[in-house]
């Protein structure tokens, strides 16, 4: 049985099994602390019945005007615990908040161009890309932003795709 509640202090003592897979960004424990300060109920972890944790999702709500959005910053499930749907389980806590508690227009998060398991687990949740970023990550590797429109972005504006890739700097948020 997995439950899913809201992340603490204590699980960032204990999480560290979730981000071994290179494919997963990890970050500095001032950088956790502050999304756990900051947007609390953005970030959510899978437990297991053992109390080991199964994944987590992290993320912050962001934006002005129609840009107005959930973002998603991290999503990771241990190697151990992939394939049982965890990863979708949290999306759509997160797209549920995005929509329930800030009535934003969308959800969006950049995935490495590489990562081609999480980039279809994202498209079958109804996530498209939205544009390239061109050496987003390390200045190495684009990412692509994939969003998917919420409730209130009733035409969809937001997941219109732009027709050229963009550098990091033109980026609105990061």
């Amino acid at each position: 049985m997995t439950t899913v509640r809201r992340f603490c202090c204590d699980d960032l003592l204990r999480f560290a099994n979730v981000n071994v897979d290179h494919l997963t960004e990890t970050f500095s424990m001032a950088f956790y602390m502050n999304y756990l300060a900051r947007w609390p109920d953005y970030f959510h972890v899978a437990e297991g019945p053992n109390k080991s944790i199964m994944g987590y999702i992290m993320g912050k709500v962001e934006g002005h005007g129609d840009s107005w959005h959930g973002h998603v910053t991290a999503v990771t499930v241990a190697p151990e615990y992939r394939r049982q749907q965890l990863a979708k389980k949290l999306m759509h806590i997160l797209e549920e908040i995005t929509e329930k508690t800030y009535n934003a227009y969308f959800v969006d998060l950049f995935v490495r161009a590489s990562n081609r398991p999480a980039i279809t687990m994202y498209e079958k949740l109804g996530y498209v890309v939205y544009r390239r970023v061109l050496k987003y990550y390390s200045g190495e590797e684009d990412g692509l932003d994939m969003r998917k429109a919420m409730p209130r972005d009733i035409e969809k504006k937001s997941v219109i795709p732009l027709k050229r890739a963009v550098t990091p700097d033109e980026l609105e948020y990061d």
